[in-house]
């Protein structure tokens, strides 16, 4: 029986995936449930299982459009699997003896080109323009330099080095162009300010330096500075709900929850899981939730549903060394919080100058819909918890905040 595998659904309003890779080869015999190929949608990168055993023919190539419901491949059903498996097979492969050939007639070679062989009229032409045949791109078949690139060619202007200027293209995954496209429409479509202040992260520092090691020990997990922020930033926008909103057509949309994009890098490009109702989260939750999403999205694990929603996103460029940026919206988000580097310096406290951990923390938000006032008001409460997270955060008793 030849079953047709078609591309299942990944999500709603995903209408077609791109094949990123095979993880089989055509004739190989695959069973029930093995990964065979891994696709990516606008907004993530999945697996896609082998629904029977059997021997399987690819019916599509890598970087291939493929629209949901479309037919990848054909699996035989009825084949066998290979007595001893792939690896046994690959042996018998490997030890077969060679079988002597009688010579073949030689065929006259086809004409190949290198990339950059001029045809002797264009050589003649560069020849005389002083121009090397590796400063011309050719537009011929295989990269070969006609008679009328050489005649358009124009010399280089720049000081000669010797050295390589060649360059590679390669496609954009359907993830990364998804990405592009929303981050394009979000600095054309939204009244996009950025609003700036800075944050001195000493008791942060003394609080993870006091109970990082107790923490771990008893929840497995690091006491990072996620939390910290996570749970600031859950305080502010209970005191600011404008910058918890969205605009949806004429209307303004609010929340009473708070879903917490967080920016993770992963193989694939940005990926942005969320943290679900973090207002109800500890710093042991935020903290392993964290760590949890940040392994799918490094391990391509994420789904769909993971990074659907979230009613505001914190973006932490300080883990590449970032000193400050302008964050841009993860739409339709109204706002977004960037984290940057902590860096040693002066200021000012009780009148002394001295020197602490300082980071810069930006606030990018949508002016249509969150004033001056909001804004500058949801980023001082902020900077107001870290600076006093006992207090604002723990409500004075840190043992019981971190569940020691």
């Amino acid at each position: 029986m030849i079953l047709e595998m078609k591309v299942p659904s990944p999500g709603e309003s995903i209408t077609e995936v791109e094949i990123a890779e095979w993880l089989v080869e055509d004739g190989d015999y695959v069973e029930k449930d093995q990964a065979i190929a891994e696709v990516d949608s606008d907004k993530a990168t999945l697996e896609l299982p082998a629904e029977e055993s059997g021997t399987i023919t690819l019916k599509a190539e890598v970087g291939d459009a493929v629209a949901v419901g479309e037919v990848v491949c054909l699996i035989d059903t009825s084949s066998e699997k290979p007595a001893g498996g792939a690896e046994s097979k690959a042996e018998e492969k490997k030890e077969e003896p060679k079988k002597e050939e009688a010579p073949k007639p030689e065929t006259p070679k086809k004409e190949s080109y290198a990339t950059g062989t001029p045809s002797p009229a264009a050589k003649k032409i560069l020849d005389e323009k002083g121009i090397s045949a590796s400063e011309v791109s050719g537009t011929g078949r295989g990269g070969r330099i006609t008679k009328d690139d050489a005649v358009n060619a124009v010399p280089s202007m720049g000081t000669p080095t010797g050295g390589s200027r060649g360059e590679s293209r390669s496609k954009l995954s359907m993830l990364r162009r998804k990405v592009a496209e929303r981050l394009v429409s979000a600095k054309n479509e939204t009244a996009m300010l950025t609003t700036f202040n800075e944050v001195d992260m000493s008791p942060i520092f003394e609080l993870r330096k006091k109970y990082k090691e107790e923490f771990k020990e008893k929840h497995g997990v690091g006491l990072g500075f996620m939390s910290f922020f996570t749970l600031a930033c859950v305080r502010a926008l209970k005191e600011f709900p404008a910058v918890n909103s969205m605009i949806d057509g004429k209307e303004m949309i609010s929340y009473d929850f708070c879903d917490i994009s967080i920016a993770v890098s992963g193989p694939k490009g940005l990926m942005v899981p969320v943290i679900r109702n973090a207002e109800n989260l500890t710093f042991r939750g935020v903290e392993s939730e964290v760590k949890r999403l940040a392994i799918r999205a490094r391990d391509g694990q994420i789904t769909v549903d993971e990074m659907t929603g979230g009613t505001f996103t914190i973006s932490n460029g300080g883990v590449f060394g970032s000193m400050l940026s302008t964050p841009i919206i993860n739409p339709p988000q109204s706002a977004i919080l960037g984290m940057h580097n902590i860096v040693e310096r002066p200021i000012v406290r009780d009148g002394q100058i001295v020197v602490a951990p300082v980071m810069y923390v930006a606030l990018s938000y949508d002016h249509r819909i969150i004033d001056g006032r909001e804004s500058v008001g949801f980023l001082v409460a902020v900077k107001e918890a870290l600076e006093s997270p006992e207090e604002l955060l723990m409500g004075n008793d840190v043992k019981k905040a971190l569940e020691l």
